[in-house]
């Protein structure tokens, strides 16, 4: 009997070398262990680093297989802002995927990933033509993300073509997969039945963790992590962007230093707000705190174990009602340890694991005193918080787990 063939279109998916989020790579390559046939249809052109990473411009598609998890690179138009450019990129994502899938074997399920409508649109009129199951994966509420944002207005004319959209894909999906725990709230109450709805939230791949073969291995950021072995450092990974409220840690270096001068700051990642924070630093001449380049999810393992103490923040927004599922949380509680989070959500995964501990939102003070609250804590009882959250993640979250849950209640 010849493998089930399941397509994933997700416009920002990446492969384990690349800096993001691999949460499809890491599904499929579970899926792939069960015998099934998985292609991710993704751009070629990256959004991380805005240059063509896995196609040349000259190319229409590149296929690779990663792992045994098949990727099919699709050529898209580039963008270097939030300008009408990023719509044509999406706009060409959707078009040229639909333009050279005939090259491929009919699939018997396909899953429309947002963050942006084209994709999942693609995803749905091309299982109408080939009479596959359609499923809707919602990685993020649009548009009510960005309304509870205040970057639009409910009664605008684009929030009004969303709300449509939304309303439209809830319908003609077989299944709708939601991120965040209490996603399906929200979509029960546009008439969607929760029998629809199935959590599979983000994980991790815990092989990255329990195999690191490459600790030895000359990468610059370790160089720097060794200029500061005698400090206490806090790390955030992931993005710099308005949603992140990094500008408090700014505020919270700044108090440190009156504080503590042990304790060492290091923001690892890129995003619109990078250079605006990196300007703020130097405004305050906060030595206590650096900005470093993105890792590839590959190599964030071995990063993370550098670490004395993760950090997770997000600015206080309704949206986070509805919970939140970021990556780097798992990343995090892979890694074994503590972790302090300054995120205001209706659910708790640090409390939840007793992986550390959670400070208001948005307050630079709570967070300074929490830092130093986990920092005089003995080294014995820091890391039986991080061996807390490696249990948790392992049983709940890890990708093999999550695979399972997926085989499961979409009865692949």
């Amino acid at each position: 009997m010849a493998a089930k063939k399941i397509w994933i279109f997700n416009h920002y998916a990446i492969t384990p070398d690349m800096s993001g989020g691999t949460r499809h790579y890491d599904l499929a390559k579970e899926l792939v262990k069960y015998g099934y046939d998985v292609t991710i249809f993704a751009s070629g052109f990256d959004h991380m680093t805005k240059r063509y990473v896995k196609i040349i411009p000259e190319k229409k598609f590149r296929i690779e297989s990663y792992d045994k998890v098949k990727f099919v690179w699709i050529n898209t138009i580039p963008y270097y802002g939030n300008d009408f450019n990023r719509i044509k990129n999406m706009l060409s994502y959707a078009i040229n995927v639909i333009r050279i899938v005939g090259k491929f074997e009919r699939p018997d399920i396909i899953i429309g990933s947002s963050m942006h409508p084209f994709a999942v649109i693609a995803a749905w009129w091309l299982s109408k033509k080939f009479g596959s199951r359609f499923f809707f994966e919602v990685r993020d509420l649009w548009p009510q993300t960005a309304v509870d944002m205040k970057a639009l207005k409910p009664s605008s004319p684009i929030a009004r073509l969303l709300y449509v959209w939304e309303q439209f894909m809830y319908k003609k999906a077989e299944k709708i997969i939601v991120l965040l725990p209490n996603a399906a709230d929200y979509i029960a109450k546009k008439g969607i039945s929760k029998d629809k709805i199935v959590w599979i939230p983000n994980g991790v791949d815990l092989s990255r963790y329990d195999d690191m073969n490459n600790e030895n291995m000359d990468m610059e950021i370790l160089k720097i992590f060794d200029e500061y072995k005698d400090k206490f450092k806090v790390v955030y990974t992931g993005a710099h962007g308005p949603a992140n409220g990094l500008d408090m840690v700014i505020d919270a270096a700044k108090l440190m230093e009156e504080k503590d001068d042990s304790i060492q700051f290091l923001l690892i990642g890129d995003g619109p707000e990078k250079q605006n924070l990196i300007d703020m630093a130097k405004t305050f001449s906060l030595s206590n705190i650096c900005f470093l380049d993105p890792v590839p999810k590959l190599y964030m393992p071995h990063v993370l174990k550098k670490a004395d103490l993760l950090l997770h923040c997000l600015k206080p927004m309704d949206v986070f009602k509805h919970g939140i599922s970021p990556n780097k949380m798992f990343d995090y509680l892979a890694s074994g340890k503590p972790i302090i989070m300054s995120v205001n959500a209706s659910n708790n995964i640090v409390e939840d694991a007793r992986a550390g501990i959670s400070v208001k939102s948005g307050d630079p003070e709570e967070l300074v005193n929490g830092i130093l609250k986990l920092k005089n804590m003995s080294e014995d009882e820091r890391r039986a918080m991080g061996l807390n959250g490696y249990e948790y993640v392992k049983k709940y979250f890890s990708t093999a787990v999550l695979a399972e849950k997926m085989i499961k209640e979409l009865n692949l």
